[in-house]
Formats: structure tokens, C-alpha cells, sequence
């Protein structure tokens, strides 16, 4: 297994929550579990650009 499987995974997931954030839940709480998920994206986006994982 590469070592940028995991990122993958982690922006995956993010994509998921993110979606169901904004698609099938309301208010603050939707919201709320948009940001978690674009939080996910981003730290799976972080997570390849560190030198250790991309070699």
C-alpha cells in the first residue's frame, strides 16, 4: 500500500460528510457537519504535500 492511500481515504471521507452536510441536514447542525468535512478535505490535502508521504 502507497503511502498516500491514507490521505486519499481522509479526503474521501471528508467529500462524504461534506456532502451529507449540505444535502440532508438544516441550520447550524448541517453546517456544522459541512465544516467538519471540508476540515477533512483539507487535512487530507495537507497530509500529501508532507515530504515524508510523497517519498
Amino acid at each position: 500500500m502507497r503511502g498516500t492511500t491514507t490521505s486519499w481515504v481522509v479526503i474521501a471521507i471528508g467529500i462524504i460528510v461534506s456532502l451529507i452536510g449540505y444535502y440532508f441536514l438544516d441550520g447550524l447542525f448541517g453546517a456544522g457537519v459541512l465544516g467538519h468535512g471540508l476540515a477533512w478535505v483539507l487535512l487530507g490535502a495537507l497530509d500529501l504535500m508532507r515530504p515524508s508521504v510523497r517519498h
